[in-house]
């Protein structure tokens, strides 16, 4: 498989097919982001595309699950994703699921038809990054869309017959916004109803504008009682019918992961754990993107 830079997928892709078919994010603005200021956006070669679906075809007959990478395969034209769809359900047919990233920006370019297509095609699963519910946070971060888009584009998801998982970042207000920021997230959640809620935790990378900002004493970070005071309260304002929560990525002191509303009492007890120092953590050099 060609495959270029760093690949980042999501924890629940790990058994998947990774099919790197843009270079880069279209965005590629938000302030914590550093995962792909080094690299262009662009769509790869169909050549070199064409040969790794061919691998795959060879080699990956026992992964069910395929993953269009880089950051978001959404933004490919619409006959150009019609087509890769098209070819992977062809030559891979046992593969039971396509999923890939989705910015804001790409749903909204989308019309609900192009998005029920891709459905019929396979594309099954979108992994959006809400980062934040709360409005002023989203712009200082660059997000692209506020909280109201963000929804709209959610709904559009989930009619299109869409897995939709929505992904959260503590501690992304600093600790000015913290609790508005966990509040409003919880609030902006329930409105769209996910399928899946991912939690991670900000590690300020060296090559964003908002290490700069750090730098500048104009970000104040979360110490971990103050992240784990702002994951509860996310958690605990959620009020979702039969939704996954996870929190095990690898950002995580610790890891979470149930399902809602049926786990939430005993996920909050884990959080009182942590916040009462009696859960093992792990140590700041074993948190990783």
């Amino acid at each position: 498989m060609d495959y270029q830079g760093d690949i980042i997928r999501p924890p629940s892709e790990a058994n998947s097919i990774i099919l790197q078919v843009t270079t880069g994010c279209s965005h590629n603005g938000c302030t914590f982001c550093g995962a792909y200021r080094d690299k262009r956006f662009g769509l790869k070669p169909w050549a070199t595309i064409s040969a790794d679906i061919d691998f795959a075809a060879r080699w990956c007959s026992r992964q069910k699950t395929l993953f269009l990478a880089d950051g978001d395969a959404l933004a490919l034209e619409d006959q150009v994703l019609v087509r890769l769809l098209g070819e992977i359900r062809e030559r891979l047919p046992w593969v039971r699921r396509v999923a890939s990233y989705a910015g804001a920006r790409n749903i909204d370019e989308k019309s609900d038809a192009q998005l029920a297509r891709y459905r019929q095609l396979g594309l099954s699963r979108l992994y959006l990054g809400l980062e934040s519910g709360h409005d002023p946070t989203l712009k200082a971060i660059a997000k692209g869309a506020d909280s109201e888009q963000m929804i709209s584009f959610a709904h559009r998801v989930r009619r299109a017959g869409m897995f939709l998982s929505v992904t959260c970042l503590l501690g992304i207000g600093g600790v000015r916004d913290s609790l508005a920021h966990a509040r409003a997230t919880a609030e902006v959640l329930n409105t769209m109803a996910p399928n899946q809620v991912a939690v991670l935790t900000l590690m300020i990378l060296a090559n964003t504008p908002l290490q700069r900002k750090l730098k500048a004493g104009t970000f104040q970070p979360l110490d971990q009682e103050q992240l784990f005071r702002e994951l509860r309260t996310l958690l605990q304002g959620l009020h979702l019918e039969r939704a996954q929560f996870q929190a095990n990525h690898a950002s995580n002191y610790f890891s979470l992961s149930g399902r809602l509303p049926k786990d939430q009492a005993a996920m909050l007890a884990t959080i009182d754990r942590a916040l009462a120092g009696t859960l093992h953590l792990k140590e700041e050099q074993q948190r990783l993107l």
